[in-house]
Protein backbone atom coordinates (compact mmCIF):
# COMPACT_ATOMS: atom_id res chain seq x y z
CA UNK A 1 0.00 0.00 0.00
CA UNK A 2 0.93 3.56 -0.55
CA UNK A 3 0.81 5.13 2.78
CA UNK A 4 0.80 9.33 3.13
CA UNK A 5 2.30 10.69 6.27
CA UNK A 6 1.93 14.10 7.26
CA UNK A 7 4.66 14.64 10.19
CA UNK A 8 7.53 12.27 8.67
CA UNK A 9 10.11 13.89 10.10
CA UNK A 10 8.81 13.89 13.83
CA UNK A 11 9.80 11.62 16.55
CA UNK A 12 6.93 9.73 15.61
CA UNK A 13 6.83 9.87 11.94
CA UNK A 14 10.56 9.46 11.41
CA UNK A 15 10.32 6.10 13.53
CA UNK A 16 6.78 4.67 11.40
CA UNK A 17 9.04 5.31 7.66
CA UNK A 18 11.56 2.67 8.01
CA UNK A 19 8.99 0.31 9.34
CA UNK A 20 6.29 0.74 6.58
CA UNK A 21 9.21 0.48 4.42
CA UNK A 22 10.44 -2.63 5.24
CA UNK A 23 6.93 -3.94 5.55
CA UNK A 24 6.96 -3.46 1.83
CA UNK A 25 4.62 -0.37 1.55
CA UNK A 26 5.28 2.89 -0.26
CA UNK A 27 5.54 5.86 2.56
CA UNK A 28 5.30 8.92 1.33
CA UNK A 29 6.73 11.11 3.62
CA UNK A 30 5.80 14.74 4.04
CA UNK A 31 8.07 17.24 5.88
CA UNK A 32 8.35 20.99 5.54
CA UNK A 33 12.26 21.44 5.95
CA UNK A 34 14.68 20.46 2.79
CA UNK A 35 17.22 19.62 5.03
CA UNK A 36 14.71 16.21 6.44
CA UNK A 37 14.87 14.57 2.63
CA UNK A 38 17.60 12.86 3.02
CA UNK A 39 17.62 11.01 6.03
CA UNK A 40 13.73 10.11 5.17
CA UNK A 41 14.64 8.65 1.76
CA UNK A 42 17.58 6.63 3.23
CA UNK A 43 14.95 5.24 5.33
CA UNK A 44 12.91 4.03 2.45
CA UNK A 45 10.62 7.01 1.79
CA UNK A 46 10.05 9.04 -0.81
CA UNK A 47 9.94 12.85 0.53
CA UNK A 48 7.51 15.14 -0.21
CA UNK A 49 8.34 18.48 0.79
CA UNK A 50 5.69 20.80 2.06
CA UNK A 51 4.04 23.35 4.53
CA UNK A 52 0.69 22.18 6.04
CA UNK A 53 0.19 25.84 7.71
CA UNK A 54 0.81 27.37 4.06
CA UNK A 55 -0.94 24.35 1.29
CA UNK A 56 -4.95 24.59 0.80
CA UNK A 57 -6.68 21.05 1.10
CA UNK A 58 -6.64 21.11 -2.97
CA UNK A 59 -2.90 21.51 -2.93
CA UNK A 60 -2.91 18.84 0.05
CA UNK A 61 -5.16 16.64 -1.85
CA UNK A 62 -2.92 16.67 -4.80
CA UNK A 63 0.02 16.12 -2.87
CA UNK A 64 -2.22 12.92 -1.57
CA UNK A 65 -3.18 11.02 -4.35
CA UNK A 66 -3.17 7.82 -5.22
CA UNK A 67 -2.07 6.67 -1.32
CA UNK A 68 -4.18 4.28 0.20
CA UNK A 69 -4.27 5.81 3.69
CA UNK A 70 -3.05 8.83 5.56
CA UNK A 71 -1.46 9.29 8.37
CA UNK A 72 -1.52 12.44 10.60
CA UNK A 73 1.27 12.91 13.14
CA UNK A 74 2.09 16.24 12.58
CA UNK A 75 2.25 18.51 15.44
CA UNK A 76 3.51 21.98 16.75
CA UNK A 77 5.35 20.85 19.49
CA UNK A 78 4.91 23.46 22.16
CA UNK A 79 5.53 25.77 19.92
CA UNK A 80 3.09 28.41 20.92
CA UNK A 81 -0.82 28.74 20.67
CA UNK A 82 -1.02 30.02 16.74
CA UNK A 83 0.86 27.28 15.72
CA UNK A 84 -0.95 24.31 17.82
CA UNK A 85 -4.03 26.18 16.91
CA UNK A 86 -2.32 25.86 12.99
CA UNK A 87 -1.16 22.44 13.00
CA UNK A 88 -2.48 20.22 15.27
CA UNK A 89 -5.56 22.38 15.16
CA UNK A 90 -6.16 23.57 11.37
CA UNK A 91 -4.30 21.44 9.72
CA UNK A 92 -5.76 17.75 10.60
CA UNK A 93 -9.14 19.39 9.48
CA UNK A 94 -7.59 20.63 6.31
CA UNK A 95 -5.91 16.91 5.97
CA UNK A 96 -9.55 15.34 6.68
CA UNK A 97 -10.98 17.59 4.03
CA UNK A 98 -7.73 16.84 1.46
CA UNK A 99 -8.11 12.89 2.05
CA UNK A 100 -11.93 13.12 1.11
CA UNK A 101 -10.91 15.17 -1.92
CA UNK A 102 -8.26 12.29 -2.68
CA UNK A 103 -10.93 9.41 -2.47
CA UNK A 104 -8.80 8.31 0.68
CA UNK A 105 -11.21 6.44 3.00
CA UNK A 106 -8.57 5.46 5.53
CA UNK A 107 -7.22 7.82 7.91
CA UNK A 108 -5.30 7.72 11.52
CA UNK A 109 -4.64 10.14 13.79
CA UNK A 110 -1.97 10.50 16.59
CA UNK A 111 -3.28 11.88 19.55
CA UNK A 112 -2.56 12.95 23.09
CA UNK A 113 -3.51 10.33 25.92
CA UNK A 114 -6.58 12.57 27.87
CA UNK A 115 -4.75 12.52 31.52
CA UNK A 116 -1.08 13.26 29.92
CA UNK A 117 0.83 15.92 31.92
CA UNK A 118 -1.87 15.77 34.58
CA UNK A 119 0.17 15.27 37.73
CA UNK A 120 2.39 18.23 36.46
CA UNK A 121 1.32 22.06 37.00
CA UNK A 122 -1.48 23.54 34.79
CA UNK A 123 -0.42 25.52 31.80
CA UNK A 124 -2.30 27.33 29.18
CA UNK A 125 -0.20 26.29 26.51
CA UNK A 126 -0.81 22.66 27.19
CA UNK A 127 -4.34 22.56 27.90
CA UNK A 128 -4.88 24.64 24.67
CA UNK A 129 -3.36 21.57 23.24
CA UNK A 130 -5.70 19.65 24.63
CA UNK A 131 -8.34 21.18 24.24
CA UNK A 132 -7.13 20.82 20.33
CA UNK A 133 -6.82 17.37 20.62
CA UNK A 134 -10.11 16.69 21.65
CA UNK A 135 -12.06 19.36 19.51
CA UNK A 136 -9.82 17.45 15.91
CA UNK A 137 -10.93 14.11 17.52
CA UNK A 138 -14.12 14.64 17.43
CA UNK A 139 -13.79 16.36 14.06
CA UNK A 140 -12.21 13.19 12.43
CA UNK A 141 -15.16 10.89 14.74
CA UNK A 142 -17.65 12.83 12.84
CA UNK A 143 -16.39 12.31 9.19
CA UNK A 144 -17.36 9.54 7.27
CA UNK A 145 -13.89 8.25 6.82
CA UNK A 146 -12.40 4.97 8.13
CA UNK A 147 -10.60 6.45 10.83
CA UNK A 148 -8.70 5.43 13.51
CA UNK A 149 -7.82 7.93 16.57
CA UNK A 150 -4.50 6.89 18.52
CA UNK A 151 -3.82 8.08 22.16
CA UNK A 152 -0.81 7.42 23.32
CA UNK A 153 -0.03 8.21 27.06
CA UNK A 154 2.95 10.54 27.75
CA UNK A 155 6.16 9.69 25.20
CA UNK A 156 9.15 8.44 26.00
CA UNK A 157 12.63 8.71 23.82
CA UNK A 158 13.67 5.42 25.24
CA UNK A 159 14.06 1.76 22.87
CA UNK A 160 10.60 0.34 22.87
CA UNK A 161 9.93 -3.11 23.79
CA UNK A 162 7.53 -4.18 21.40
CA UNK A 163 5.03 -4.96 23.83
CA UNK A 164 1.83 -2.66 24.93
CA UNK A 165 -0.96 -2.70 26.72
CA UNK A 166 -4.27 -0.72 24.43
CA UNK A 167 -7.88 -0.12 24.95
CA UNK A 168 -10.61 2.43 24.78
CA UNK A 169 -9.72 3.84 27.96
CA UNK A 170 -6.58 2.90 29.99
CA UNK A 171 -5.10 4.01 33.26
CA UNK A 172 -2.61 6.81 32.11
CA UNK A 173 0.82 5.58 31.19
CA UNK A 174 3.61 6.35 29.71
CA UNK A 175 4.74 4.97 25.97
CA UNK A 176 8.20 4.77 24.39
CA UNK A 177 7.79 6.78 20.55
CA UNK A 178 9.22 3.39 19.09
CA UNK A 179 5.99 1.42 20.19
CA UNK A 180 3.89 4.11 19.47
CA UNK A 181 5.21 3.70 15.37
CA UNK A 182 5.17 0.14 15.72
CA UNK A 183 1.13 -0.14 16.59
CA UNK A 184 0.47 2.65 13.70
CA UNK A 185 2.23 0.63 11.90
CA UNK A 186 0.27 -2.33 13.00
CA UNK A 187 -3.04 -0.22 12.56
CA UNK A 188 -1.81 0.32 8.98
CA UNK A 189 -2.08 -3.13 8.28
CA UNK A 190 -5.49 -3.96 10.40
CA UNK A 191 -8.11 -3.15 7.93
CA UNK A 192 -10.81 -4.85 10.61
CA UNK A 193 -9.13 -1.76 13.22
CA UNK A 194 -12.11 1.00 12.25
CA UNK A 195 -13.50 3.94 13.26
CA UNK A 196 -12.13 3.34 16.51
CA UNK A 197 -10.09 5.19 19.73
CA UNK A 198 -7.52 3.69 21.05
CA UNK A 199 -5.72 4.45 24.22
CA UNK A 200 -1.76 3.14 24.62
CA UNK A 201 0.97 2.68 27.11
CA UNK A 202 3.49 0.45 27.71
CA UNK A 203 2.28 -3.51 28.84
CA UNK A 204 2.41 -6.85 28.13
CA UNK A 205 1.08 -8.15 24.80
CA UNK A 206 2.66 -7.87 21.58
CA UNK A 207 2.06 -5.08 19.47
CA UNK A 208 0.15 -6.48 16.79
CA UNK A 209 -1.89 -9.05 18.62
CA UNK A 210 -2.79 -5.95 20.74
CA UNK A 211 -4.25 -4.05 17.60
CA UNK A 212 -5.79 -6.59 16.14
CA UNK A 213 -7.91 -6.76 20.08
CA UNK A 214 -9.32 -3.74 18.59
CA UNK A 215 -11.02 -5.06 15.83
CA UNK A 216 -14.69 -4.40 16.59
CA UNK A 217 -16.99 -7.79 16.18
Amino acid sequence: MQIFIIGAAGKVGSRLVPLLSRAGHKAMAMHRKPEQAAQLEADGASSVEADLVEMSAAELAGAMQGSDAVVFSAGAGGAGYDLTNAVDGDGLEKAVEAARQAGISRFIHVSAFPEAGRDSEPKAGFENYMRVKKRTDAHLAASDLDWVVLRPGTLRDDAGTGRVKAGLALEYGTVPRDDVAAALAAIVDAPQVSRTIIELTEGDVPVDEAIAAMAKP
